[in-house]
């Protein structure tokens, strides 16, 4: 058994330890807050933005100017990773790794795969295990406004324009509650079509032409998606943190109960000792 001085060490260590993941889990509580109003007031503007389009789509040809829903072979992947620039969040990070590692061994084992990854921890890994890395943006988080995310998109559509991809997918974490997220692997580009039979776009009269509606809302469709993608790991990340960091601190109190009871019975025992010690003593020397 230890002795009662390094029982007294670890639970003031253990104590620290909790005093520290307690701050980060009202640290991420308070973020989250900020970051689910954002993402549930942008979700509904990009889900019905992204009907929209679908909708529209259906009935554009790639001759009208439909550049982003063109049919070609998707030799050339590319994965969008989004992931967190830090860690103490549980499984967030590892699951989008978990899942790409996943779609390169079964989906896309046939392709040619790159990865642009935003984070530092997607950055880190891919980097570090010689995947082919196209870009890293592991600022976005320092400052996350539409801004510095339409640039990322406008950077993937020019990329797909040129052909130098086929298919574009997004990796992300779904913000479902602040104890679950949903890992998502999302087409992004070419931009998918629904059947005429699974239409509901109705008889709109278009003004100004169709084609020049769709050019335009096509691209600001595609930055509102990965802005909605980023937003929703953004919230995805604080709510796993504040989570990681509720269990790690019932944990830690759970430890220090323990530590507790074992400093008190050792110190029972020693001062059990050290009375056997005085009554034998006492006893021998009135013998």
């Amino acid at each position: 058994m230890a002795n009662l001085k390094e029982i007294r060490n670890r639970i003031t260590s253990v104590g620290s330890t909790m005093q520290i993941t307690s701050a980060m889990k009202m640290v991420s509580a308070a973020k989250l807050k900020r970051a689910q109003d954002a993402i549930t007031q942008m979700r509904p503007y990009a889900n019905k933005l992204t009907e929209l389009l679908v909708n529209l789509s259906s009935s554009l040809e790639t001759s009208e100017g439909g550049e982003f829903s063109s049919d070609r072979p998707q030799s050339k992947i590319l994965l969008v990773a989004i992931t967190s620039n830090r860690g103490l969040c549980g499984g967030f990070n590892a699951n989008i790794i978990k899942k790409i590692n996943l779609l390169l061994q079964e989906d896309y084992k046939e392709s040619q795969v790159s990865i642009l990854s935003i984070g530092k921890k997607s950055s880190e890994y891919f980097n570090n295990n010689n995947f082919s890395v196209v870009s890293t943006h592991d600022d976005v988080f320092s400052d996350l406004t539409y801004d510095s995310i339409a640039s990322i998109a406008n950077s993937i559509m020019q990329d797909y324009i040129n052909q130098k991809f086929d298919k574009v997918v997004l990796v992300y974490n779904q913000f479902k509650n602040a104890a679950t997220q949903n890992v998502m692997n999302e087409a992004y580009l070419p931009v998918e079509s629904i059947n005429e039979n699974e239409s509901s776009i109705g008889d709109y009269i278009f003004e100004p032409e169709k084609k020049e509606i769709i050019e335009e809302l096509i691209p600001k469709s595609l930055k509102t998606q990965l802005y909605k993608a980023v937003l929703d790991s953004h919230a995805s990340e604080h709510g796993a943190r504040m989570t990681a960091m509720h269990k790690a601190t019932d944990n830690a109190s759970e430890l220090k109960k323990d530590l507790t009871l074992t400093y008190n019975k050792a110190r029972q025992a020693a001062i059990t000792a050290e009375i056997l010690e005085i009554v034998g003593g006492a006893e021998a020397l009135n013998s």
